[in-house]
């Protein structure tokens, strides 16, 4: 079995994220996007762009905001992170970060040469008095949470 990196449209990539990710939704943009096929099957899309919080975006950053596979491969997601920290390098980004939930294990992230920066981080609910928010969304399975609110963890890949 041979991973191979392909281009994705947006809509391609959010189209797989739509179909297959675990709890979050499309991204409305991003930077780049690379997807990975095995034998002309799509198998994993990730997602780069800006860093969400602000106090990070210092022109020199960037975060893998989706990374979504159809779970039945082994090592999209380390091939995925890989690629995603070379593509960045190459356009002369000094670090790349992701978040995942506190619950996950990060193994693809340790095997793609990330290292934990924070813990403890995020989470918790967007709603607020001014500004609410719709908490669940229907999906085929029934009503799911639309932010998760279990906290994260940031990986940085120093570039």
């Amino acid at each position: 079995m041979k991973l191979v990196a392909v281009p994705l449209s947006l809509t391609e990539a959010n189209a797989f994220i739509e179909k297959y990710h675990r709890h979050h939704r499309r991204v409305p943009r991003d930077k780049y996007r690379v997807g990975c096929e095995v034998d002309g099957r799509l198998v994993g899309v990730v997602n780069v762009g800006n860093p969400v919080a602000r106090k990070l975006c210092d022109g020199y950053t960037l975060e893998v905001t989706r990374l979504c596979t159809d779970g039945t491969t082994k090592g999209v997601c380390s091939f995925l992170y890989s690629r995603a920290a070379r593509i960045a390098k190459e356009l002369g980004f000094k670090k790349i970060i992701t978040y995942i939930l506190e619950s996950e294990h990060g193994t693809s992230l340790k095997a793609s040469g990330w290292i934990l920066e924070k813990s403890d981080c995020g989470g918790g609910s967007w709603s607020s008095p001014s500004r609410p928010r719709d908490l669940y969304v229907q999906t085929d399975e029934g009503l799911k949470k639309k932010y998760p609110t279990e906290k994260k963890q940031r990986w940085c890949k120093l570039l």
